[in-house]
């Protein structure tokens, strides 16, 4: 019997489809960038038209917490900038490998090739640029707290490309669960979850080199606790380092350690309010007025909100409402073929996920 499958209970994962393919040539590469917009920027080769068709195909699975991507797709260049990455909190890791094709990804000067039998690793929380031949690929999304337990992975994972005998055997492990996805019972979800992760981390720090073992959040679970605390009390007045002290069961010394590379708790608290706030400001149907989204989130004017939200992300408040106006209008040109959400919404329910 395949790796987690239970004939005898309902499945656990429904899959969302996206596809251009029924849509007419000349919409479907806007459907495909709307798609896929603002998280990656698409583009044509300069020798194809639009108006030539663009038939991709993407099957997204939701492992509760990480998302397994099967994509296929003609050719066409790819870029996450350095706006996009400044507009978006998402910062997973993303571990591609290509049943077919090739795709060459750059970060400043330096190119990394990847083709089949090896596996490319990008974090989403820097930028980076690309272009693809016609590619049949899989992807497995994965939000950095899930790593947090073992120490995370090592800092220089982003912008490589791993080979050898460990990348076969966690592609091999990959394909493996890949047809029994839609049997899996949530006992067996569950298992599979865990042994993807374990060998995930596993391939990648012997193939990268292990974290800084001088790092204060190596070997402990204590930041993922941290984080979550956070997260769970951005709105309470209450959320600050002694509470945090208390509910880590830590002394303020040790507190100061955990946040250090951080610039400090009190910098971290702010830095999450304000992605918070960012979050809700892209939110289309949310309709509080800037001051509000302040108030809600600890800030005791909107001055004083409107500055460190500046100086944060290098735009106002509200140029973040226009932004998402100018996406939705874009999106609403293009409508996708099956799921109803953009990839983006996609990814950013990973941290919500249970």
């Amino acid at each position: 019997m395949p790796l987690g499958e239970d004939v005898g209970k309902p499945p656990a994962l429904v899959p969302q489809y996206f596809s251009t393919e029924s849509l007419p040539d000349d919409q479907q590469f806007a459907a495909w960038r709307a798609h896929l917009s603002p998280v990656l920027g698409v583009r044509l080769p300069d020798d194809v038209r639009a108006e030539d068709g663009f038939v991709a195909h993407q099957t997204i699975w939701n492992l509760r917490g990480i998302l397994l991507v099967e994509q296929s797709a003609p050719a066409f260049s790819y870029e996450r900038s350095r706006d996009q990455v400044r507009f978006s909190p998402i910062d997973h890791w993303q571990l591609t490998f290509l049943r077919f094709g090739q795709s060459w990804t750059a970060v400043d000067q330096r190119v990394a090739a990847n083709r089949p039998g090896m596996v490319e690793i990008c974090s989403l929380g820097q930028s980076f640029r690309g272009r693809a031949t016609a590619t049949k690929s899989v992807t497995l999304v994965v939000p950095v707290d899930q790593f947090a337990e073992r120490g995370g992975l090592p800092a220089g994972s982003h912008h490589a490309v791993l080979g050898g005998h460990r990348a076969k055997l966690l592609i091999d492990f990959v394909t493996s669960i890949e047809d029994s996805l839609s049997r899996l019972s949530p006992e067996g979800l569950a298992s599979v979850r865990s042994s993807l992760l374990e060998i995930v981390f596993d391939t990648v720090t012997f193939l990268v080199g292990p974290s800084n073992e001088n790092d204060p959040v190596s070997h402990t679970g204590l930041m993922t606790r941290a984080r979550r605390f956070i997260q769970g009390h951005l709105a309470s007045e209450d959320l600050t380092p002694d509470a945090l002290c208390r509910e880590l069961a830590i002394s303020r010394t040790r507190l100061y350690e955990l946040f250090e590379s951080s610039g400090g708790v009190q910098k971290y608290i702010r830095e999450r309010r304000l992605l918070a706030a960012h979050a809700m400001l892209a939110d289309e149907l949310n309709t509080r007025k800037v001051v509000d989204v302040a108030m809600a989130l600890g800030f005791d004017s909107a001055a004083n909100f409107s500055r460190a939200f500046a100086q944060q992300f290098g735009y106002s408040p509200s140029s973040v409402r226009r932004h998402a106006a100018r996406s939705e209008a874009q999106a609403d040109l293009a409508p996708a073929v099956g799921t109803a959400e953009t990839y983006e919404s996609i990814l950013e329910s990973l941290t919500r996920s249970p």
